[in-house]
């Protein structure tokens, strides 16, 4: 029970990364505001972690509104009076298209969710974290920063990657105020996030590369939500309270051998 008193907010934590993640945080002690589009999911995440024990909340919204969020963050203070974890982990693939189909508006899109999302998630719990520090992880991917082979990915590579300056440029700016800011980098894992991807035109459109037999290095493959929902968990609390504006993979080694 690490987390035991702390209040916890979490975008996209109805599903996937963020469900495991809410899950994981409710059973060291944490509160949990999960925040989503996916209101019957995250409903359905509530009772879980209450059948469990735990305390949680489900507020709908759109993590790409500026109100939604500035509204879900005090939703959160108005339930629980506080806030020690953020978790800005709500994304989309988008389209992946060769640059010259991607219409302007699915670019926007892309960005909106990812780094917009990201953005108005930390400036709308900046206040409430000042009160007394606290743990800022944003859910980045190997996508735009160690892989660059997947074509057509180009709107979210470059999202993920401005996530990451985003997330040192805070770990300087917040460390006096002793919030602590890092950023995760999963892989292949097993989630949704597929259902928000839509693909055209890509056969033939990158460069053939032949890997090494099977997706990762490690025999396991493709990672599970939980696993990075651990990692999620050791960078909320006081374990990792000398870490910050650190980027950490969390791929198998993926990245490695399909950069």
């Amino acid at each position: 029970m690490e987390l035991a008193g702390t209040v916890a907010f979490i975008t996209g934590g109805a599903s996937g990364i963020g469900k495991a993640t809410a899950a994981l945080l409710a059973e060291a002690g944490a509160r949990v505001a999960i925040f989503d589009r996916a209101e019957e999911r995250a409903e359905r995440t509530v009772e879980q972690i209450s059948a469990a024990g735990g305390a949680a909340l489900a507020i709908d919204g759109d993590v790409a509104v500026p109100d939604d969020v500035e509204r879900a963050i005090q939703a959160t203070l108005a339930r629980w009076g506080r806030l020690d974890i953020v978790f800005a982990n709500a994304g989309i693939n988008g389209v992946w298209a060769p640059l010259e189909e991607i219409a302007p508006e699915e670019w926007d899109r892309t960005q909106a969710v990812n780094l917009k999302g990201t953005f108005l998630t930390a400036k709308y719990a900046l206040p409430a974290l000042k009160v007394r520090g606290g743990s800022l992880i944003i859910t980045s991917s190997v996508n735009g920063t160690r892989i660059f082979s997947n074509t057509g990915a180009t709107a979210y590579a470059c999202a993920k990657a401005a996530q990451v300056a985003f997330g040192k440029m805070l770990a300087v700016e917040l460390g006096r105020d002793n919030i602590r800011v890092n950023v995760i980098c999963p892989g292949a894992i097993h989630t949704h996030i597929g259902e928000s991807t839509i693909t055209r035109d890509l056969d033939g459109a990158g460069i053939p590369v032949v890997y090494p037999a099977g997706p990762t290095p490690l025999p396991a493959g493709a990672g599970w939500p939980r696993e990075v929902a651990q990692l999620v968990r050791f960078l909320a609390s006081d374990a990792s309270r000398h870490i910050t504006g650190t980027t950490i993979f969390i791929d198998g080694g993926e990245s490695l051998v399909q950069g």
